[in-house]
């Protein structure tokens, strides 16, 4: 099983193989989303940005190509590692897909475990090539030295408040629930009422300036996400 539990968004247009894929996934512990199309993946992607995408490159609509693309384009998922999957073969072809952006390249057909491993591999890279400094927007955090950044200018945060911030910079665009929130900033043990959150929450916006405080929004009934 896979201990990381990182989230993995399947685009494919074949639903006998979106499935295929989805289920070998989760049988490796990772949480999975999918989308049969490219539009049904930009509102996947709209709701949370996901650890990996893997994005088959034929499908109706907008082709596999666009939207990764789109997905460099866009501040939210431009780090997003991304998997492309097709039946194209050609060197032309791979240079292309990783042209636009693609870290890795898997052509059809293709065994299960080479799928997994350049899953393992890809998500491998991606975390440790972002150091002790995530940056979102005009935030940057360097979690080593325990300093955050807006906009260049030093700002002072508590214990409580930097592990929040740090939750949600790690995930931009994920919607967190507040009992998520508290599970991961107070821990499971502690018995913390969930209005804690809000006040936390109020009191990190404060900290960080109007312009970068526009970044932590609210999800009306269910929590926040940075971005």
């Amino acid at each position: 099983m896979a201990s990381s539990g990182a989230q993995i968004l399947v685009v494919e247009d074949e639903a006998a193989q979106r499935e295929v894929i989805a289920y070998n996934l989760r049988k490796e512990g990772y949480d999975v989303r999918t989308a049969q199309d490219g539009d049904e993946a930009e509102l996947e992607l709209a709701e949370e940005v996901p650890d990996l995408i893997l994005l088959d490159w034929m499908m109706p609509g907008a082709s596999g190509l666009e939207l990764a693309r789109r997905i460099r384009a866009r501040s939210q998922t431009r780090e997003t590692p991304v998997i492309m999957l097709t039946a194209r073969g050609e060197e032309e072809d791979v240079i292309r897909g990783l042209d636009v952006g693609a870290d890795d390249y898997i052509t059809k057909p293709y065994s299960v475990s080479e799928l997994l491993a350049r899953v393992r591999s890809t998500l491998r890279r991606s975390k440790s090539g972002g150091g002790d400094t995530i940056r979102v927007g005009g935030i940057e955090m360097n979690v080593e030295a325990h300093r955050v950044h807006v906009s260049g200018e030093e700002v002072a945060l508590g214990p409580l408040e930097f592990k929040l911030l740090r939750t949600l910079m790690e995930r931009p665009g994920r919607v967190f629930e507040r009992d998520q929130l508290l599970d991961k900033v107070w821990g499971r043990s502690v018995y913390v009422d969930s209005r804690t959150v809000d006040v936390h929450v109020g009191r990190l916006r404060k900290s960080l300036g109007a312009e970068a405080a526009d970044l932590i929004r609210t999800v009306r009934g269910r929590g926040y996400a940075l971005g």
